[in-house]
């Protein structure tokens, strides 16, 4: 009885979630009601760049000074290419004792320094220049680059526009199926879904400039940008005639 009831609870929870999801119409004489799914593949207008900034010393002072070079060497590189260091964001700073924790008595064994930096850029050109001047820097890691769709509004509308579209498609297949025609819009809803942005590593090691990295094509020359899908969905209610 316990399971059964257990089970009533858990459908009629479905049941109101997806009530939720979809709103209940009202049925009305002489119309149709539709639902569609559309879609906008937009090109990114951002590019992020995130990476971290560690060092470990044996004294925290020293920690400190070789995470202050790395920053600066990384603000060279961005007025060499002519951004301006404001660009670019810090997230997190973070200085802290290193123990080894193998030691029974957490002997300590130095400082470290970790900061993340993001850099957001509207010029894709000059992601390949920066990426190896970037992985020069001795104590840069975890280099991640994604692509972004900053200026969303104009995608989720042309991703509305698709789907309503295809539910109207869908209504005036039904109502010529059934010998009738379609009328006026009576009713919709919309919801729009924006993707999610993954972060994916770049596989780049930190290699010195004689050693040939600005001969290297950058992993990203001569690729285009993965393009972003804005997908919406739209219930509509037609009057038939």
């Amino acid at each position: 009885m316990k399971i059964s009831a257990t089970l009533l609870i858990l459908f009629f929870t479905a049941m109101a979630a997806l009530a939720q999801e979809h709103p209940a119409i009202a049925a009305q004489p002489n119309t149709v009601y539709v639902g569609a799914d559309g879609k906008f593949e937009a090109n990114p207008d951002t590019a992020v760049l995130q990476f971290n900034i560690s060092a470990q010393e044996e004294s925290s002072s020293a920690a400190y000074e070789q995470a202050a070079k790395a920053a600066e060497q990384f603000r060279e590189i961005l007025r060499s290419n002519g951004i301006e260091p404001q660009t670019a964001e810090i997230s997190s700073f973070s200085l802290q004792p290193v123990y080894d924790y193998r030691n029974p008595n957490q002997k300590l064994v130095g400082y470290r320094v970790n900061a993340n930096v993001s850099l957001k850029l509207k010029d894709f050109s000059k992601i390949p220049k920066i990426l190896p001047q970037l992985a020069a820097i001795d104590v840069t890691e975890n280099q991640n680059l994604s692509y972004t769709l900053e200026n969303m509004d104009e995608a989720k509308a042309k991703a509305v526009e698709d789907s309503y579209h295809r539910a109207r498609e869908s209504a005036a297949a039904l109502a010529k199926a059934a010998g009738r025609s379609l009328g006026e819009l009576s009713y919709a809803s919309v919801d729009t879904f924006e993707p999610v942005r993954r972060m994916l590593p770049l596989a780049v090691r930190a290699m010195s400039v004689n050693g040939g990295l600005a001969a290297v094509p950058a992993p990203t020359e001569e690729f285009s940008p993965q393009t972003i899908t804005v997908t919406a969905h739209v219930n509509a209610l037609f009057t038939l005639k």
